[in-house]
């Protein structure tokens, strides 16, 4: 197999990475996800009217857990004790709905990335549950990786 699938063997089966050699450094992720809703919810997410009560208190909560789970649910992952998980919220009526962003940093031998991705989706997925009852149409848009910092690929930002 080829070496350029660092998740797997030479054999090709699949296997956790090697990371006891690398030096700690300093690493943070950016990610961001799009939660489109329609008119109604939009309205009773501004006017914080939602009957299942603080949607985006929970959904910062819900995304901070998942980030600090991420070793246990996605295979190969490292379990990383996270240093920091922050979760912010933008009504945006462009869409109609929120823009979610999430930052993660920790010291470690690994990013991490799935982390803030986690956190975005699962504050997603948390949105979707608090409003689901005044709109079953909600989507689930665009989760992907702005920026990463630390290790040995350096610093890294999306162009698009």
């Amino acid at each position: 197999m080829t070496k350029d699938f660092t998740h797997l063997d030479p054999e090709g089966h699949a296997r956790m990475v090697d990371v006891s050699d690398k030096t700690a450094t300093k690493r943070v992720a950016v990610a961001m996800g799009l939660v489109k809703v329609g008119e109604e919810t939009y309205r009773k997410l501004i006017a914080k009217d939602v009957p299942k009560g603080d949607v985006f208190g929970t959904a910062r909560i819900a995304g901070i857990m998942a980030a600090k789970q991420v070793g246990g649910l996605i295979p190969l992952c490292h379990p990383l004790p996270v240093e920091y998980v922050g979760i912010d919220f933008k009504l945006r009526e462009d869409i109609p709905g929120v823009e979610i962003k999430a930052t993660t940093s920790i010291n470690a031998k690994t990013g991490v990335e799935m982390e803030a991705m986690t956190a975005v989706s699962v504050a997603a997925l948390t949105i979707y549950d608090m409003c689901k009852g005044i709109d079953k149409g909600i989507e689930i848009l665009e989760i992907k990786l702005l920026e990463k910092s630390g290790g040995k690929s350096g610093h890294w930002i999306r162009k698009d």
